[in-house]
């Protein structure tokens, strides 16, 4: 990681904290590996995000658990590709709120809420988010005290009285979408105001693919998480299943091989790859651009096809070990990978340009959803969503965890914001990832892709991967026997949901599906 950046503006936080009243308990540089960690009284854990926010660091997650009886408290916040980890014991039931301070804490702490039962004072919103009907809101059911066939009995009732915004005004209707959708799309319930068809407001409500993921991994061993982390957003298993990999192994204190490192790089560029063809053809499709739609669709077809044939699954699942992976290549598939590169870019090449010079693609594209850097960076957006919009964070450049410490990642940025940046960023980061797939295949390294693991008891570890839709930040610690104690993924759509509702706004109604897709936030991935 990188160490320096860390240091440079850990110490003057510190400082600022302890100004600001704050008293430091404990601080460990390598406490939390890669991070730095410090301890602060429960009472003070809103002057911290006061403070954070004020001398300009990023809010990177929240998460709470439980440790010899007592509650844990965990914030991260990054700068540079440098972490802390903010911790602090609950002394009580409730604490203040980071979410003044920080808008992209809004939903984590409602989730946090909803599943520990801590109450966060001075929240902006005091609605139950994660918890729908299912539990009381007297019970916590991540507390090791809530058993994991849960406590209800019958069937759950439906979750028909969220309160929703109310429409206003006499020319002001409301229009409610899902959270059944057509297609094969995940559930998500959508609730716009407008006004004819300009929304002025939408209103989301997620959590209806929660799967209990924080629950079920408790008490696996490392082989057992690792599938399940590969399956918190199919879409980005080895996203997850690299943090993961790497929480376990900080934890564990071991470092993979590094044709190993060099491998699940190809991995997930290769995910990342096959994400962008699919999101550019159905960008196209709900602009009625049928002809983009078909060959983008082609293209990541192939694409898969090729993960299928060299990697043996063509999402690229459950390919990735704790201490390496379960894959190999030998030198006849590296030499046809290196093939399908070229072709792609041929294809790209040819197929680019015609988008470009399509005026009534351009037009539907161009000035439609735009999320200002302003609001981008307040939310806290990441990958693609952040990038087009001017927020320049990419965990593989600045984080510069191994092999992209070996390799030039530049900058994939727009400044304008709409869906026609979100699109051109995407097509860019196809370049950057072919050209470091060519680089990985070319310097793989010989030797094992995999060594030896075991768990170390009461360890803790994080893991911090740029996935195809930006940082993923994974947290576990093992208990005494060396088994998951707790296991959080963070994924970056937490903090895409949200844009999705800034940037509607004054739009007509009709943009919404293709704002929706130039955005591709994960259901899956926030319902944990």
């Amino acid at each position: 990681m990188n160490g320096d950046a860390t240091l440079t503006w850990l110490a003057p936080f510190l400082g600022d904290l302890v100004a600001a009243g704050v008293r430091v308990l404990n601080d460990d540089r390598r406490g939390l590996a890669p991070a730095a960690l410090c301890e602060v009284p429960s009472a003070a854990w809103g002057r911290v995000g006061e403070v954070a926010v004020r001398v300009g660091l990023r809010w990177a997650g929240l998460w709470a658990s439980e440790y010899l009886g007592q509650r844990r408290l965990n914030c991260c916040l990054s700068r540079d590709g440098g972490y802390v980890v903010v911790r602090t014991v609950l002394a009580a039931d409730s604490v203040a709120s980071q979410a003044p301070y920080y808008p992209a804490a809004e939903r984590m702490e409602r989730h946090c809420r909803d599943l520990w039962g801590i109450q966060f004072l001075d929240h902006p919103n005091p609605c139950r988010w994660t918890r729908h009907q299912a539990w009381s809101q007297h019970q916590a059911p991540l507390s090791s005290r809530f058993p994991l066939e849960g406590e209800c009995s019958g069937e759950t009732p439906p979750d028909g009285d969220y309160p929703f915004r109310q429409a206003q005004g006499g020319s002001v209707h409301e229009i409610p979408v899902g959270p059944v959708h057509a297609g094969i799309i995940e559930p998500g319930h959508f609730r716009f105001q407008a006004a004819g068809e300009t929304v002025l407001h939408l209103e989301e409500r997620l959590g209806y693919t929660h799967k209990g993921i924080e629950k079920i991994a408790v008490g696996r061993d490392g082989e057992a998480l690792l599938r399940l982390a590969g399956r918190v957003s199919g879409d980005s298993t080895v996203g997850h299943a690299w943090a993961a990999c790497m929480a376990m192994e900080r934890a564990a204190g071991i470092t993979p091989p590094p044709r190993a490192a060099y491998l699940r790089a190809v991995l997930a560029e290769r995910e990342r790859v096959a994400n962008h063809l699919g999101d550019a053809g159905a960008i196209c499709n709900d602009v009625g651009f049928a002809f983009g739609f078909y060959q983008f669709t082609r293209l990541k077809e192939e694409w898969l096809r090729g993960n299928g044939e060299h990697f043996g699954h063509r999402l690229l699942m459950d390919r990735l070990a704790p201490g390496g992976l379960h894959v190999d290549l030998n030198a006849a598939a590296t030499e046809a990978l290196g093939r399908q590169h070229l072709t792609l870019r041929q294809e790209l090449r040819e197929l680019l340009p015609l988008l470009a010079d399509n005026p009534a693609l351009q037009d539907r594209l161009h000035g439609t959803g735009v999320l200002r850097k302003a609001i981008a960076e307040r939310l806290g957006c990441l990958g693609y969503v952040g990038r087009a919009s001017g927020v320049d964070y990419d965990a593989r450049r600045l984080h510069r965890y191994a092999p992209y410490d070996q390799f030039p990642v530049p900058s994939a940025v727009g400044v304008d914001g709409d869906v026609a940046a979100r699109l051109q960023v995407r097509f860019e980061e196809i370049s950057t990832a072919l050209n470091l797939l060519d680089g990985l295949i070319d310097h793989l390294p010989d030797g094992a892709v995999c060594t030896p693991w075991r768990a170390r008891p009461e360890a803790e570890g994080l893991g911090i991967v740029e996935g195809w839709r930006g940082e993923i930040l994974c947290y576990l610690r093992f208990d005494g026997g060396g088994r998951i104690a707790r296991f959080f993924p963070r994924d970056p759509s937490w903090f895409s949901w949200p844009a999705l509702e800034q940037l509607i706004r004054d739009n007509i109604v009709p943009e919404f599906p293709v704002c929706n897709k130039s955005v591709n936030a994960s259901y899956s991935g926030h319902d944990l």
